[in-house]
């Protein structure tokens, strides 16, 4: 049994699909089925642009500026949670040591 490949699209190719959809008075299940696509997938596109049209599609790998923000803020947090803790562990050990 052989497994289907999984198509990946490009910001460009889904912002043109949207835009397409729009445009045209076709149905979306034909203009999906020229595209080779499920119709599914151009609501689910149209959805995601009209949420947020300027940050809708970043790409893999990449993040929306809050998510972005968001990982960087949790790594800080996580850093300064492991100096904390150091410090923690250097004052109980130098305290046990003055007596």
């Amino acid at each position: 049994m052989s497994v289907p490949i999984r198509r990946r699209f490009n910001a460009q190719f889904k912002l043109d699909a949207v835009r397409l959809m729009h445009g045209s008075d076709r149905a979306t299940s034909d203009i999906a089925k020229d595209l080779e696509i499920r119709p599914e997938l151009l609501y689910r596109w149209k959805r995601e642009l009209e949420k947020d049209p300027h940050d809708a599609f970043p790409g893999k790998g990449k993040l929306k500026p809050e998510q972005d923000q968001l990982r960087q803020l949790q790594q800080e947090l996580k850093r300064v949670t492991e100096e904390r803790d150091i410090l923690k562990k250097a004052l109980a050990f130098f305290s046990r040591n003055e007596r």
